[in-house]
């Protein structure tokens, strides 16, 4: 009998603002897949949750088999290769799904993330990705900004037309521009500057996040806590490194509390949605999945 899922990658290939006008199509095209595709796939993301990362490249390759032409499947690839240092395999799969949904931000961005491993650009494909698409190319321009390359997203800005959602990420790249050159010519005496220490802190954070180093971070992200209790991207970080060291629950719950402390962050509220999505995915615990998973804000 074949059952009605709601697949938390779905969050990713469809725009929040039409979510609602889409169910009852997206509802029909799940019931399609047999309950051997389901397994496979939910397996898959248990896999990668607990980092088993050839394990889960393996169900999803067997669900590429029963369903060759699906997106999702091709971007859950990208990223278990991805984190599995497999560079070339990722960017292949990360490929094919910007093919087919080329106006997908989410499908772009990792696109990048791979390409910037490399040290690849974009434009180096421009043979099998449609460079010329609009929604793509706005996308383009907001990836460079939520990577701190801002002018590399002036340039993609420039080859758009004026809108109100161009202008808008304009002048907050012009303002993110001004703050670094304004930090750049403070003058300052001999003696060096001390660093925030909490910038320092989330610098190791963010490094330890991009390199996978979960043991280290559950370390690094405590002390911080410890220091520092009110910032939610440290408990984040506590959060995220207790669900990647079999600590699921408490990590859950460090998560959970973090999201009541963020009042204007919706990247970090992303971040934290995705873990909590993952992290229920790795438990067989499907509707929390979905339910955090729906919360993700698109683009943001």
């Amino acid at each position: 009998m074949k059952r009605r899922i709601w697949w938390a990658l779905l969050i990713f290939c469809v725009p929040l603002g039409i979510w609602a006008q889409e169910e009852e199509s997206a509802e029909l095209f799940l019931e399609e897949y047999t309950d051997e595709f389901q397994n496979l796939f939910f397996e898959a993301l248990k896999q990668k949750g607990i980092q088993n990362y050839d394990r889960a490249t393996e169900k999803l390759l067997e669900c590429k088999n029963l369903q060759p032409d699906n997106v999702v499947v091709d971007y859950e690839l990208a990223r278990a290769y991805f984190l599995d240092k497999k560079y070339n395999l990722a960017q292949g799969y990360a490929i094919l799904a910007l093919e087919i949904e080329p106006e997908n931000y989410w499908y772009l961005e990792h696109f990048i993330s791979i390409l910037d491993k490399q040290g690849n650009t974009i434009d180096a494909f421009s043979d099998r990705i449609p460079l010329k698409n609009a929604d793509l190319q706005e996308n383009l321009a907001k990836v460079y900004f939520n990577k701190g390359k801002y002018r590399e997203a002036l340039r993609q800005l420039d080859n758009l037309p004026k809108t109100i959602s161009t202008n808008r990420l304009r002048q907050r790249i012009e303002d993110s521009l001004q703050r670094r050159r304004i930090t750049k010519t403070v003058i300052v005496d001999k003696s060096p500057v001390k660093e925030d220490p909490i910038e320092q802190y989330k610098k190791r954070i963010d490094g330890l996040i991009s390199t996978s180093d979960f043991k280290t971070l559950q370390v690094v992200s405590k002390e911080a806590i410890e220091t520092y209790p009110l910032q939610p991207y440290f408990q984040y970080g506590y959060g995220l490194a207790l669900t990647k060291t079999n600590q699921k629950q408490k990590g859950i719950e460090i998560l959970e509390g973090a999201l009541d402390v963020i009042f204007d962050n919706n990247a970090l509220k992303n971040s934290i949605y995705k873990a909590l999505s993952e992290t229920f995915a790795s438990m067989g615990n499907d509707k929390k999945a979905n339910e955090y998973a729906n919360k993700i804000q698109s683009g943001s």
